[in-house]
């Protein structure tokens, strides 16, 4: 059926392949770790950690420490001290954990210290800062007066939500979870929800009872190790009202 296709329409589609092609070679080739650091100086980059092609600002690099496997997507900024080139003393000023997932054009901003702990998960576009304009003085114009910092902890094994933004001063603990759009400060509890802007508690872990208010639906199930294509594709077509027994997953 090709023989009849405009010669025009063959080129055009040789032409888009070759394109998508060069274009995934530049996004391998430019990405950022350890082994290709390109032309930045971290602190640190652990193994397995990448950060990927075209990259968003990134200066203040020797003051920035990136643990094992993280994954740093597309256009993130990753900025220690105000401006670029400034001697901002002997201690790490950004530092992540390993494992630390930050999402598709998020921020963070630090000019005072910022630290996220191990395992913690980000959407696309979270924004994380630990400075804040003021506007003490009502005759000048906000832009141009001294921001307010903080430090900023985030706690080990927490998820950011796309979109939330981390205030100067927040301390988060271990396995928070905050909501989508969430603008965060303060101190937010382990094991604590926190949704809206400001945002606040909406769900917290007791030992004794459990999530209060309870999760309205039941955990998931993790798929077995060692299931097969055809396996999965048998329990995703499997009616949980027939008997079990015509499931077959021995093959």
């Amino acid at each position: 059926m090709n023989e009849h296709r405009p010669q025009g329409s063959l080129v055009s589609r040789a032409l888009s392949r070759a394109v998508h092609a060069g274009w995934r070679w530049v996004q391998r080739a430019g990405a950022v770790s350890a082994e290709r650091p390109g032309p930045y100086r971290f602190r640190r980059i652990g193994t397995g950690t990448k950060i990927a092609f075209p990259v968003g600002t990134i200066f203040g690099d020797p003051w920035i420490e990136l643990g094992d496997h993280c994954i740093i997507g597309q256009h993130v900024t990753l900025t220690a001290g105000m401006m670029p080139d400034l001697d901002l003393g002997p201690d790490p000023v950004l530092r992540l954990g390993n494992g630390v997932v930050l999402g598709r054009g998020s921020h963070v901003v630090g000019d005072v210290p910022v630290t996220i702990g191990d395992d913690v998960y980000c959407g696309p576009y979270v924004y994380i800062t630990s400075s804040n304009h003021s506007y003490d003085d009502p005759h000048a114009p906000v832009g141009k007066q001294w921001p307010r910092t903080a430090p900023v902890e985030i706690g080990s094994g927490s998820w950011l939500g796309a979109g939330a933004l981390i205030l100067p001063g927040a301390k988060l603990g271990r396995n928070v979870v905050v909501a989508a759009g969430s603008v965060v400060r303060g101190e937010v509890p382990d094991h604590t929800v926190v949704a809206g802007a400001p945002a606040k508690p909406v769900r917290r872990w007791d030992p004794e009872t459990g999530w209060q208010p309870p999760l309205r639906t039941p955990p998931p199930v993790p798929i077995p190790d060692g299931m097969t294509p055809d396996q999965l594709r048998a329990l995703a077509d499997w009616d949980p009202h027939q008997d079990p027994g015509t499931l077959d997953t021995a093959t």
